[in-house]
């Protein structure tokens, strides 16, 4: 059945422009009007959409024309389109970077762009930038701009003064400080280390300026296919790691463990000195260095961790989770901690980003799509079993390490690419 609903791509022309703050601001404001609203990540970051969850009330799904793929991303919207009033898609970098890029999935699926522009040091420019964007490629609906950071009424009034006639600015946000979500190396903080994050939500979205009236189009969005996963795991119980230290996973990895016919019991290894009772171990990736005593101190963890392994039972361990296994851990201060040391060799986190590309790894002939992001480098002897490929020619090869039942990676996998291998991984 197909569903009509309004959508909208909030685009920017470069990363740091405030799209995340600009798509919460704007789904907290129409929240607060009594519409229900739900919000896509284009891309495969994992911080922006632990925001916008917040702001919307609803998980956050991934949204990549490679990495997820057309099918089910129509799929995606087809069933948030069922239930909401409005759409947002949140893109990534710049409205035209990569390959696929933001741009192109609002073609692909006819949704209009809102493209926000960082005006903190402009003026007139602000309109060059504009016209380009809306311009650049005649096949991007881009419907108007929405200025970010002004400075003053004055100054939001030169922006669209300095407009062509035919391109609309919908809005503006103030230059806020109290109010500015926070971020660090990887992004944006994550949001369960923002305590007053509804508060600045909710001061963001009294702020937010609307100069014209924000009422879309509806869409229509018709289901693809679905290709139902059959149940393989029948009760498998998976312990999956969730703390601050450990919380880049996408929902769809937990959607489609729970489709395959696992149970998963969550468990802290900054806290909790046990594993629950699993057949599987599941340590996807996030922030261990900047936990690095907790995770040291907590023996009794890589104890019970150390006898899931000598027991010969699956591991899937994903950049943050794969650092956590790795015979130490250095920060960016050159403070050392010991970690667990089920793979040979050392971690150190670098002053710059080591690696950032889409990545595609064969494993058993069967291949998994994911991404690789991180600041560190693993300093390792150890053999790999794989090389991911990246699409976008660039040289990011990351490597895949197994040991028993072990497998280890820089790649943040999206097991819903590949649901036959994601049965591999965890099957005992």
């Amino acid at each position: 059945m197909n569903h009509e609903c309004a959508a909208l791509v909030i685009a920017a022309p470069a990363s740091g422009q405030g799209k995340t703050t600009v798509t919460a601001t704007l789904a907290r404001y129409f929240r607060n009007q009594g519409k229900r609203v739900r919000i896509f990540k284009a891309g495969p970051d994992f911080l922006d959409p632990m925001i916008l969850e917040q702001a919307s009330g609803h998980a956050v799904y991934q949204l990549d024309l490679w990495m997820v793929g057309e099918t089910i991303c129509r799929q995606l919207l087809a069933e948030a389109a069922a239930t909401a009033d409005l759409i947002l898609i949140e893109g990534v970098m710049g409205l035209f970077d990569g390959d696929p890029s933001t741009a192109d999935l609002a073609t692909t699926f006819g949704i209009p762009v809102l493209a926000v522009i960082d005006a903190s040091a402009m003026a007139q420019t602000f309109a060059a930038i504009a016209y380009g964007l809306t311009n650049y490629r005649q096949d991007v609906p881009v419907a108007g701009v929405f200025a970010n950071r002004i400075g003053s009424e004055r100054h939001y009034q030169m922006l669209i003064d300095a407009l062509p006639d035919n391109l609309t600015c919908y809005g503006a946000l103030s230059r806020q400080t109290d109010a500015a979500i926070p971020s660090r190396h990887l992004g944006l903080v994550q949001a369960e280390e923002i305590d007053d994050l509804d508060q600045r939500l909710a001061t963001l979205a009294e702020q937010l300026i609307i100069e014209v009236d924000l009422t879309l189009p509806s869409i229509n969005f018709s289901p693809a296919e679905k290709n139902d996963v059959s149940p393989s795991f029948n009760g498998l119980k998976i312990a999956i790691a969730r703390d601050a230290a450990f919380s880049f996973i996408y929902q769809a990895n937990l959607d489609l463990l729970k489709d395959l016919g696992a149970e998963l019991r969550f468990f802290s290894p900054l806290t909790d000195d046990d594993l629950p009772a699993a057949d599987s171990l599941y340590l996807p990736g996030g922030y261990p260095e900047l936990h690095l005593e907790a995770l040291s101190n907590n023996k009794a963890m890589h104890k019970a961790i150390r006898q899931h392994y000598d027991a010969g039972k699956p591991i899937v361990a994903e950049c943050g989770g794969m650092l956590y296994l790795t015979e130490s851990l250095t920060d960016k201060d050159g403070a050392q901690a010991e970690m667990i040391g089920l793979l040979d060799g050392h971690t150190v986190m670098q002053a710059r980003l080591s690696a950032l590309a889409l990545q595609e790894v064969s494993l058993n002939n069967k291949k998994l799509r994911g991404h690789t992001y991180h600041h560190s480098l693993f300093n390792t002897s150890a053999p790999s079993v794989a090389h991911a490929t990246n699409p976008n020619a660039d040289h990011t090869n990351e490597a895949v390490y197994q040991s028993a039942r072990l497998t280890a990676s820089y790649i943040h996998f999206y097991l819903p690419s590949n649901p036959e291998a994601t049965v591999e991984l965890f099957q005992p």
